[in-house]
């Protein structure tokens, strides 16, 4: 069986428990173990990181010590699938330029904060992470973000006559990363809409080359 470890926790606002479940829920779906963990610790070891085909961090800020950093990123860079999603993945470890560049994109705004509507427009149909997923609309926070220009954009948003991406794919090494920005609540990332680009992101990221 592959197996996945979630690791959750950072600022209360993003419900770290909560959505860890929904993760949790998500990976039983599509044939993974998986393990949880709410302690940054859980990265010590890149070797012990190799036992899982997919990592999930759900950390919204926080600060990540050098080692547990380098664990990580070693063990991405060397073949572990990395999701997340909205701030648990966007917005984790200011302090760790390098981990933005892993992720693809760092949060830095939301015009207008919660309750803003919004379309989210799939731009990539043919790619495996988005079969069967449509355009919507959601009412959340809008995620403005910076972006590295390598990563593959999978959807987008609009603000004004700027195009965001929503969803996007990235290489870091031989690992794979997938992230989207939605979820501020987990009743939007129980949508059916993100339930199915998540999913799908997550079986993404954990495959092979």
């Amino acid at each position: 069986m592959r197996q996945a470890l979630v690791v959750y926790g950072g600022w209360e606002g993003h419900y770290p428990g909560e959505i860890a479940d929904i993760f949790a829920e998500l990976l039983g779906e599509i044939g993974f173990g998986v393990t949880m963990s709410d302690r940054l610790d859980s990265f010590t070891s890149a070797d012990d990181l190799r036992a899982f085909q997919l990592i999930v961090l759900h950390w919204t800020q926080g600060d990540i010590a050098p080692n547990q950093f380098a664990a990580l990123r070693e063990a991405v860079h060397g073949g572990v699938g990395l999701a997340g999603i909205h701030g648990g993945l966007g917005d984790a470890f200011r302090n760790i330029p390098e981990f933005q560049y892993m992720v693809g994109g760092q949060w830095v705004a939301h015009p207008g904060n919660d309750g803003v509507t919004y379309d989210v427009d799939v731009t990539d149909l043919n790619h495996p992470i988005t079969q069967g997923v449509p355009n919507f609309t959601v009412t959340s926070e809008q995620y403005y973000m910076h972006i590295d220009p390598a990563i593959h954009t999978l959807a987008t948003t609009r603000f004004g006559d700027t195009v965001m991406p929503v969803a996007w794919t990235k290489r870091y090494g031989s690992g794979k990363v997938f992230y989207h920005s939605l979820g501020h609540h987990p009743d939007v990332v129980r949508m059916p809409e993100v339930l199915r680009l998540t999913r799908q992101g997550l079986a993404w990221a954990a495959a092979e080359a």
